[in-house]
């Protein structure tokens, strides 16, 4: 073995060891399950202050995404970082999406798992009133599960980089034009749309971060602590999801190429989720660089919304620095906090 293959393989065992270890400290935070449904968990995370505020929270992740960037590992935690400020927080995880759930469209995630999920959060916590944390595309299903039961039990609406308005969407809307990719044929032919899938569309907003991220985690192996949290991220960010291929498909149509929430509400359970129907206080976050949800693509949320108590935040970083890493830590998380603490008595 010459001198560059023993480089290369001494690089490979540290790696290696490093995402055995990022696996053990992943997800730690101490939580109890409280309701399973196929794949479904929800979530429960233990009281770690004698005083907790009285509203829950429920967090809301993406479908096509792991929920432990909520949860990276102790001192660089979201959840952590809630549950010490004294709030009682619950968490969604879709899990892995099966070959059935190819079937389940927009209709059934805010309709009837989304509801059933909260109606055991207030079993579960005592509690009638909660509030929702929606992230990326979570936030889409939070956004119109508020619109759609604005006289249900929601007390507050906590958005995070979340997208509303499709014509902002521009790749995606070029993916899915005319000349592109048919969602129809793409859901007809695949079922659920693979995680290859995915990971492909997202590698496209920045072709060449891939590769350069490689090259900074290989000339900072020396530095083990920068290694972990770089390779944090890019783990995360390997683990993409399949698509439930009935929700891409009206996803694709509905909000991407017709951009129905914005242009009139788009139809949930033969209710129209028109953004000035949302009645609650809300909080949406956004980051300046956000690659994966443009501006264009999440400005028009707050102004639109019919809440009294609205505002946004406008917060330094991209779309996923925004909730993890060193940076949300200083910059997010405290300003969700000061929004969240007077609204959750």
């Amino acid at each position: 073995m010459n001198a560059a293959q023993e480089l290369i393989e001494r690089q490979r065992s540290t790696i290696e060891a490093l995402d055995a270890e990022l696996a053990r400290e992943t997800a730690c935070t101490p939580r109890e399950l409280v309701h399973a449904s196929g794949t479904l968990r929800l979530y429960h995370y233990l009281p770690q202050t004698p005083d907790v505020y009285r509203t829950p929270l429920l967090i809301v992740m993406s479908l096509v995404s792991k929920p432990d960037i909520f949860d990276l590992t102790p001192g660089q935690s979201f959840i952590e970082h809630l549950v010490q400020a004294g709030f009682d927080v619950y968490l969604v995880d879709w899990g892995l999406p099966r070959a059935e759930h190819g079937k389940l469209g927009i209709d059934a995630y805010v309709a009837d798992l989304l509801p059933a999920c909260i109606a055991e959060v207030q079993a579960h916590s005592g509690e009638e009133r909660i509030t929702l944390v929606g992230y990326c595309l979570g936030g889409i299903f939070t956004t119109l599960y508020a619109a759609r039961e604005n006289q249900g039990p929601l007390r507050n609406l906590l958005l995070l980089a979340t997208p509303i308005n499709g014509h902002g969407m521009v790749l995606q809307r070029r993916l899915l034009s005319s000349q592109g990719l048919d969602p129809d044929l793409l859901v007809d032919t695949l079922g659920n749309i693979p995680s290859s899938m995915i990971e492909g569309a997202f590698q496209m907003l920045r072709p060449l971060q891939k590769a350069s991220g490689q090259a900074t985690l290989l000339n900072n192996l020396h530095d083990r602590e920068f290694a972990k949290a770089h390779l944090r991220i890019v783990r995360w960010g390997a683990q993409a999801l399949p698509f439930p291929g009935e929700a891409f498909r009206q996803l694709a149509k509905d909000f991407v190429l017709n951009n129905r929430i914005v242009e009139g509400g788009l139809d949930v359970r033969g209710v129209r989720c028109s953004l000035d129907r949302i009645r609650v206080p809300l909080l949406h976050v956004v980051a300046e660089h956000d690659h994966v949800v443009p501006r264009d693509a999440s400005s028009d949320l707050v102004r639109l919304a019919g809440s009294k108590d609205k505002d946004e935040l406008v917060i330094k970083g991209g779309h996923v620095s925004l909730v993890a890493g060193v940076g949300a830590a200083t910059r997010t998380w405290p300003r969700i906090v000061q929004w969240l603490a007077p609204r959750s008595t």
